[in-house]
């Protein structure tokens, strides 16, 4: 028999169904993802119809059916209207949300990825860090927590630990000098360091430093080429996010 719960989550992304009910996509700390029917969220007046967006993030009461959740109601404490009010942070933003949902499963433990999630959003609305920088940091941590992270520690072919001056995808992480390969990413010392940093720090501290633009750009090209070996798919959002930048620094 079904029962009521509270869940403490994030919205993902929320599809209307009907003439007034949306189906949403929430990122819990108890229960992973799951999938609820918000009924008569599209209704003028509705308790659900502020709740039921994507970033709302606060407790869901929600009814746990056979195969099924219904959102009953909701408290949040947090909208991100700072962010969604800013074209560039909410293009970044729903980029965040459908990376989240791209990794995380229902009944697992997502209890990272919703903090990760949740303090990314909140670095995109501080406008002392790039929103380039949030990005590759938000990138790398997600593939930390879900296991599928390059090596930078040690050479991925010999294990050396000194001379990490190479990237290599194929490979899995850094090289040393000696085991370079055709194709391979320089990296530098302090790219290096940002991204043993991003690998081992908690969570709490990942918002704490910036780079110098060389450097970021360097970050940048080893993720993008990582991750175009190891994800399999290609996020909508990040296609959208790409096409207004390139719009709006013309």
């Amino acid at each position: 028999m079904g029962q009521t719960i509270v869940l403490t989550g994030m919205v993902l992304a929320a599809v209307p169904i009907g003439d007034y009910d949306k189906r949403i996509t929430i990122l819990t700390r108890e229960r992973g993802k799951i999938s609820a029917f918000a009924r008569g969220a599209r209704r003028q007046g509705s308790q659900l119809t502020a709740a039921a967006n994507p970033f709302a993030f606060g407790e869901f009461e929600v009814y746990e059916g056979r195969s099924s959740y219904t959102a009953v109601k909701a408290s949040i404490s947090n909208y991100f209207r700072q962010l969604v009010e800013d074209f560039e942070n909410v293009y970044y933003g729903f980029y965040f949300l459908e990376m989240a949902d791209y990794y995380t499963r229902e009944n697992a433990d997502e209890i990272h990825m919703l903090k990760l999630l949740y303090q990314s959003l909140r670095a995109l609305e501080n406008e002392h860090l790039p929103n380039r920088l949030v990005r590759c940091i938000y990138e790398l941590k997600a593939m930390v927590i879900n296991g599928e992270y390059p090596g930078v520690f040690s050479c991925m072919d010999c294990g050396r630990e000194d001379e990490l001056t190479w990237f290599d995808s194929q490979k899995g992480g850094v090289l040393c000098a000696g085991c370079k390969r055709e194709g391979a990413i320089p990296v530098d010392a302090s790219t290096l360091y940002a991204m043993q940093y991003i690998v081992t720090a908690g969570i709490e501290k990942l918002y704490t430093f910036t780079v110098t633009e060389e450097v970021l750009r360097r970050l940048e090209w080893i993720l993008r080429d990582h991750m175009s070996h190891y994800i399999d798919r290609r996020f909508q959002s990040l296609k959208v996010l790409e096409e207004n930048l390139d719009f709006l620094m013309r």
